[in-house]
Parts: structure tokens; sequence; C-alpha cells
């Protein structure tokens, strides 16, 4: 009896100490779920809201990534080199017309080793290349020669339609809008792609404080030429002299730093709808630090809609996936960079480079890299990198100098930093890295997360991690919310805003 009585006390003492762990939900200020899942921004006192960053990737989120049919098959010569063979295989499909979808139709690399001794060209729209899995298909890179190894290349160069410039009249345009007034409207109509022109001004630079970078070999204070941003938009919807677009404004736009102005633009010589999927791709080296071997496993210059989808690289210099300024609407999704061979130092390990517009970065891993997720100069946004992971990190995540422009860093994992910072006179003068970085849910060692001395802000939402005052002290602090604490709500901004404007199109 008194074992029972034992026994029953001491249940009722471990369930008296149970307390069950909750974890606490919150939303920050700046952005509110809806009941419907809808989200209700709130803005600063400016009018600056968190820009919607739904709208990127291929045909900006707004189509599925195709599964193709396969028009053509290819073995791997196993007595030697498979260039020639991939190559006259690509060039004989770009010959075939366009389907109704806007393909030639994939070429499938059946299982076997692809040695490539050169760069492998694609320089039609409509091809895509597709092998039997990452455990099937290997290209190799091999002996030596630093480049790229599948480049997907257009021609010709973003062009202003002469005469149809106007300037926008708001003193002010906030970040996050998607409407602006016009002097006059009548030269454009819905679905006319444009530019919306941002000026670089001397006024905009001293304010920056980019003219006093400290000086050291090399360093450049940055020109007011060098610094006119020029944003891809299409128009949406014409109300007399209001102008709405397809993607929103990502950089506050003030009279007093040279107003903005729009222009009608081509890009006629851009390929679209390609895409590479479903392989392994390494890079032969010879030591570590070989400079000498595959420094990009897959570049896109001058691509519209195109994609990167289930590949693993291995062993290159420099990058899985690089993407050129001229590039954009591109989708770079379940992907692999490993093991990085190079000096470890500047100009190497960007596994995932974006230097493009309306671009995705989704679901992949980097290890020994240096800027696993990174930016380049001038990058214009909105871009994404949505769910990534980065281990043996030699350097950090983020905007990486020279003013990129709206970037959302939504869930990065990293064993090293993610920072949003003045890089000084790093390199010939990086300088301010970056405005409208949005840091979301990210796990770090620890993060800088600063606003330049002009021209907006940058944000950190429950980044996990230490928090310290980056390369250079005394410059302002971000906008940050809740520090190390989880349960922020929605848990990714990307996907919570691509579902809200998918439910409100319906």
């Amino acid at each position: 009896m008194m074992k029972k009585i034992l026994l029953l006390s001491a249940a009722v003492i471990l369930l008296v100490s149970f307390k069950p762990v909750f974890k606490k939900l919150w939303e920050s200020k700046y952005i509110k779920v809806n009941a419907d899942g809808s989200l209700n921004y709130i803005p600063d006192t400016k009018g600056n809201i968190i820009p919607d960053f739904s709208h990127v990737g291929y045909y900006q989120g707004d189509k599925e990534i195709a599964d193709v049919p396969i028009i053509k098959t290819v073995n791997a010569n196993e007595n030697g080199d498979s260039q020639e063979l991939l190559q006259n295989a690509i060039d004989e499909v770009a010959k075939l017309p366009l389907n109704k979808a806007g393909f030639r139709g994939t070429i499938l690399l059946k299982k076997g080793m692809y040695k490539i001794p050169g760069t492998i060209t694609i320089t039609k729209s409509g091809i895509v290349l597709r092998g039997e899995g990452e455990n099937a298909t290997k290209l190799v890179a091999t002996g030596k020669g630093q480049r790229s190894l599948i480049v997907f290349s257009g021609d010709g160069n973003l062009k202003e339609t002469a005469g149809t410039k106007v300037q926008i009249q708001n003193k002010f345009v906030p970040v996050g809008t998607f409407s602006f007034t016009v002097s006059d409207a009548s030269k454009f109509k819905a679905g006319d792609d444009i530019v919306v022109y941002r000026p670089g001004t001397t006024q905009w630079i001293k304010d920056l404080q980019m003219d006093q970078i400290e000086a050291r070999d090399g360093t450049k204070q940055w020109q007011p030429n060098e610094y006119n941003l020029q944003f891809e938009r299409q128009i949406t919807k014409i109300e007399g002299n209001k102008i709405t677009i397809d993607n929103p404004i990502v950089m506050e736009m003030e009279q007093k730093y040279g107003g903005a102005e729009i222009f009608k633009a081509s890009f006629d010589g851009r390929i679209n709808d390609v895409g590479i999927e479903n392989m392994f791709i390494e890079s032969e080296y010879a030591t570590d630090i070989d400079e000498d071997h595959g420094w990009v496993a897959v570049e896109f210059s001058k691509v519209k809609n195109a994609w990167v989808r289930n590949i693993t690289t291995r062993y290159f210099g420099y990058a899985a996936v690089s993407i050129k300024s001229n590039s954009k609407q591109i989708t770079v999704k379940d992907s692999k960079c490993l093991d990085a061979k190079s000096i470890i130092t500047g100009g190497r390990r960007y596994s995932f480079n974006n230097d493009g517009q309306l671009n995705l970065f989704m679901n992949l891993e980097s290890t020994e890299a240096r800027h696993d997720y990174v930016t380049g100069a001038k990058t214009l946004g909105p871009n994404v990198f949505y769910n990534c992971k980065a281990t043996k990190t030699h350097a950090d995540i983020g905007p990486h100098h020279r003013w990129a422009v709206g970037t959302l860093f939504d869930n990065i994992t990293t064993d090293g930093e993610i920072n949003v910072q003045d890089r000084g006179n790093w390199g010939s003068g990086h300088g301010w890295a970056g405005v409208t970085q949005v840091l979301w849910n990210c796990k770090v060692k620890r993060a800088a997360v600063q606003n330049p001395w002009a021209g907006g802000q940058n944000y950190s939402f429950g980044t996990q991690g230490g928090k310290y005052e980056g390369r250079l002290k005394g410059r302002p602090d971000g906008i940050w919310e809740n520090q190390n604490q989880s349960g922020i709500q929605p848990k990714s901004l990307y996907l919570a805003q691509l579902q809200s404007r998918k439910k409100a199109n319906k």
C-alpha cells in the first residue's frame, strides 16, 4: 500500500511540475497578417513600407517551371571529352522552331561522365539541359583554364526608346509603392517595358559620405555618373498621369537627390525560357589553392525567365551559379555549391552570385565559401534569397559592395555572418553595401545591419545570433526587431507575400 502511495505522490509531483512550453509568436510592427492570410503593411513616418518581394524569379512567380519535353538524347563519350558532342547537340536543337509554349525542347544527358575541357554555350531561347540525376549525369570541367563551364548568353543591350523620357512628379516616392505620377503619361500604355531611372547626384554621394572614403592604394571615391540606376519594370495600369508598375519601388526617390524619371526600354537580344537541371557538375583541380581550373559552373548573361534546379556543383573557384547584371527573372533552386578550390581571398568563392534584377534563389546549400549568397555593385531589386544554408564559411553573406538595392534574406542559416554595412575602403572603395536590405528569421554567428547616412533603411527581423558594430564604428544602426527571439509571423516573408498575392489574384 505504501509503495502505491509513493508512486501516486511521485506522479502528482511530476504532473504539477510539468509546464508545457509554448513558443511565443510575434509580428513585426511593420507587417501584420490578416485573418485571411493577406498582409497589412504599416508605413514609417516617411511613408516607406517593407516592399513586396514576391514578384521575382521565373516569370515573377506567376508561372511554374516547365517540364519541357525531350527533343534529343545524348550519351557521354566514354573514350574522350564530350564537349563537341554536347555543343553539336545544342546547336542542332537551336535550329528548331519554338513551339507554342516558347520552347525548342530538352536535351537529355544520359547517365555517364561528360568531360568538358572548355565552355558549353547556349545562345538561343527555349533550350533546356537535363541530366538523369546528380548520381547519374556528371559534367566535369577538365584540365586547366579559369572559365565558366555552362554559359547561357544572349546579345544586345538595354536601350532607351528615344523621346519617351518623362519626369516623376512626386517630391518623394516611398519604398514599397507600385505607383507614382508623371508629367505626361500619354506616351505610355499598359504592358510597356520601362526603366525607372534614378540619377546619381553629387549631393547624394556627399550626404552618404562616399566622397570621403579613407584612402589607401586603389581606393576610388564614388562618382555621380557611376550611380545612375536603371530599375526595369512593366506598366500594369494608367489612370490619367498616374502609372502603376509590376514591381515595387525599392529605394527612396527624392527630388532633392535628383528625383526620378521613366522611359520606355527594350532589350531585344536577351534569350529566354532556358534552363539546366538534374545533374552533378565538377571541376578538376591540382591543389586546394589552384586558381587555373573551372571557375563558374553555370553563368547567365543577357537572359530573362530561366532556371537552375536540382544541380550539385563541386570544386569550382568562384560560383555554382553567377547571374550577370543584364539578366533578370531567373530562379535558382534545390541546388548545392560544395568545397570551393581557390586561394581564400577577394574575388573568389561567391557560391550563388547575383548581379541581376528580380531573381530568386531558394533551397540552396553552400560549403567552404567566402560569400555564399551575395549581390554585387548596384544590384537592383527586388531580389530574394530564401531558405538557404551555409557552413564552413570564410567571410559573410549579404550585399557585397556599392549600393545594392532591395534584397530579402529570408530564413538564411549560416555558421558565419550576414552583414549590411559601410565596408569603407575594402576593395577599391566598397563603401555602403546596400539599402532596403531585409533580414527575416535568419540564424547567424553574428550580424551587422546598419542604415546608410542617407537614402533609406535596412532591417533585421528576428535574427538569431550575435550583433556587432560592423567594420567601422559610429555608423547608424539599422532597424532591429526582436533579436534572438524565435516565433516571428509569418515564418517566411517571401512565402507569405507570394501566397497573399496569388490569393488576391484569384
